[in-house]
């Protein structure tokens, strides 16, 4: 009688397991951005990774690129965005850290505002506003004009993905794959005077082992900027993303930027990154009163009546 027993449970659960297999049981196929179901996931440590930085950094000596641009102010935090369509920009770049980027205004193409940067301390020029403003790249106090808040080296820190400072930062990899995306992402963890702090995460795609983010922090933990990368393509050899977005949530203000030309490593002179002061345009030193018009005396001037930074 046992064994009988035994025997007919045993036959219930196949039934039972064949009933589920067939009736209950959905096969659901994971599809990715980017890639098809078929598609395996690509598999790196994280010493690959990092080489990986250090190379596409290393192969970028110089660039000149013309790209369209679309910036936006606000904030989705603040729940209101406005976008500025069709502005046409042109970006040249110098390793180090020489970067100038000319904007242009929708369908009249005139010059919305020309910026450039040595790295340390830049130079921005809005001629609707007749305004001449320099002063270093670190914002010390948010102005309300959200154009005013734009930093050359805000571009030069999304578009060119440093490498890690291995005497500096500490790293952790973390293997963040679901159903909505499958992503390494590389945290890297500054130590300063024994306490440590989140400087950034780069994201690499699982589809295809390319950079898809980089996410820059304050030392509060608040995000400076998150940059993302798609479409990448071979500019003289070198690998580039053809769309990058980058946003700036505590300056209110995001950019994307679609590259239209772009040339690599055929040498940008020093004079291109020099701009300079145009005549009859207010001079600001961020810290400072503003300055007279250029080629005025201050007794002369009626422009420039802002207040001090």
């Amino acid at each position: 009688m046992s064994f009988r027993r035994h025997a007919v449970a045993v036959i219930l659960v196949c039934s039972l397991s064949m009933a589920l297999s067939s009736c209950l049981a959905r096969r659901r196929l994971i599809v990715r951005k980017g890639s098809n179901a078929a598609q395996p996931l690509l598999v790196a440590d994280q010493a690959a990774l990092l080489e990986a930085v250090s190379r596409q950094y290393q192969a970028v000596h110089d660039f000149s690129a013309t790209v369209d641009m679309v910036p936006a102010l606000g904030t989705a935090e603040k729940s209101k965005i406005t976008e500025y369509k069709d502005v046409r920009a042109y970006i040249l770049f110098r390793q180090p850290a020489s970067i100038r980027i000319i904007g242009l205004y929708p369908v009249v193409r005139n010059k919305a505002f020309d910026m450039t940067s040595d790295g340390a301390r830049f130079e921005l020029y809005i001629p609707s506003r007749d305004a001449f403003i320099k002063g270093n790249n670190e914002i010390v106090q948010r102005s309300e004009n959200k154009i005013e808040n734009l930093r050359p080296q805000h571009f030069v820190d999304a578009l060119l993905v440093h490498p890690v400072d291995g005497a500096a930062d500490r790293v952790v990899l973390e293997n963040q794959t679901d159903e909505a995306g499958a992503f390494y992402i590389v945290h890297v963890v500054h130590e300063d005077h024994g306490a440590l702090r989140l400087d950034r995460t780069i994201w690499f795609s699982r589809v295809n082992l390319e950079i898809s983010r980089q996410m820059l922090f304050d030392a509060a933990g608040n995000i400076l900027t998150d940059a993302r990368y798609s479409e990448w393509k071979t500019y003289d050899k070198v690998a580039f993303p053809k769309h990058v977005e980058i946003n700036r949530p505590q300056d209110e203000y995001a950019v994307v930027i679609d590259i239209v030309k772009m040339e690599i490593n055929k040498g940008v002179t020093g004079d291109k990154f020099v701009l300079e002061q145009p005549p009859g345009t207010t001079l600001r030193v961020l810290g400072q009163p503003p300055a007279a018009p250029a080629g005025q005396t201050p007794a002369s001037s009626t422009k420039g009546k802002t207040k001090p930074e």
